[in-house]
């Protein structure tokens, strides 16, 4: 009976909490369970979940990316900055962050594969790299509309209408960052899932050597892994700015941890014991719903922390204890 409880546990453990976290809210707040309030939760966990998305394909590979938080600051700041600073239309705005934040990705990558520095380690110098260029590009400033400089003179631009779309815009009722979202989960489970290349990273997180034995290039799919992991994070960073209205510093700071937990919690949707591109939207699900329902709860901001970390917590923990007694 205990193992039984545990393997259910362990499959539908994230689900059930989330469906009585969801029970518990609307039957204690009586503005939770409304559709603009459920809409304005997926748009909130829209920009972590990105973020999660690419720590997930890092870790696919048995890699970890740290840097995802200030590869958001850096977008952020750089998308902000091309429209504020020089009037650059929406496409060049957009393509120049991704190249940025794949740029990051291939940093990474040259470290960990080439150098072969540990991927903590690695991603942990080029967080604080990061985090000191999009800084210094920034003069330590949030970038907001007709800024004026240290010297008294005013930026000659502004954010565009256009693009405040992407983070603040709706289709048919829907936000567009939720639509983009579910679009990107969904490309996402059907690469890791249905493609040849997609099973190939699990292969190279699962057994490396075994991997290169059998024909995988596994250095190109974990330099695609972390580049992807970069990329997804630029996204991120777009819509944050577009969300606020601003390029504002260290936008990601907060976001690596919630990333990271969304990522974790993942573990044990529906008994995956693996990283999971479903289980990280399903975290990320969880986490959101927490937070609004204990803001609604008027419950102090610094306290939140304290509920997320016990959540991940009891995810990893249901998680770990029936992988290893399976192993055993």
């Amino acid at each position: 009976m205990k193992e039984k409880w545990l393997n259910v546990s362990f499959r539908y453990g994230a689900v059930v909490v989330i469906i009585g976290v969801l029970a518990f809210f609307s039957a204690t707040l009586p503005y939770f369970w409304t559709y603009d309030n459920l809409m304005d939760i997926l748009g909130s966990i829209a920009i972590v979940t990105f973020v999660a998305i690419g720590v997930t394909l890092s870790l696919i590979v048995d890699g970890f990316d740290l840097s995802v938080g200030a590869t958001v600051s850096l977008t952020t700041v750089v998308s902000a900055s091309l429209m504020v600073w020089y009037e650059q239309p929406v496409a060049v705005v957009i393509i120049v962050s991704l190249i940025v934040g794949a740029l990051v990705g291939l940093l990474n990558s040259l470290l960990i594969i080439k150098l072969r520095i540990p991927d903590l380690l690695a991603t942990l110098a080029i967080m604080y790299i990061v985090s000191g260029i999009h800084q210094t590009y920034a003069q330590g400033y949030t970038i907001y509309n007709h800024m004026q400089f240290p010297d008294g003179s005013k930026a000659p631009g502004e954010i565009s209408p256009g693009f405040l779309l992407l983070g603040q815009g709706k289709w048919l009722g829907i936000p567009i960052s939720v639509i983009l979202l579910l679009l990107a989960v969904a490309a996402v489970h059907v690469f890791l899932t249905y493609t040849k290349h997609g099973r190939q990273m699990y292969v190279t997180g699962g057994n490396e050597e075994a991997a290169r034995l059998s024909g995988i290039r596994v250095k190109k799919v974990r330099t695609l892994a972390y580049v992807a992991s970069g990329v997804f994070a630029a996204i991120a960073g777009i819509l944050y700015a577009s969300r606020v209205g601003s390029g504002q510093i260290d936008a990601g700071s907060p976001l690596l941890m919630e990333a990271v937990a969304a990522v974790f919690v993942g573990f044990s949707v529906f008994g995956a014991g693996k990283p999971n591109v479903i289980g990280t939207f399903i975290g990320a699900v969880l986490i959101g719903v927490l937070v609004n329902g204990l803001t609604m709860m008027n419950v102090q901001y610094f306290a939140h922390d304290i509920v997320k970390g016990v959540v991940l917590v009891l995810a990893l923990a249901v998680t770990f204890y029936v992988l290893n007694r399976r192993r055993t």
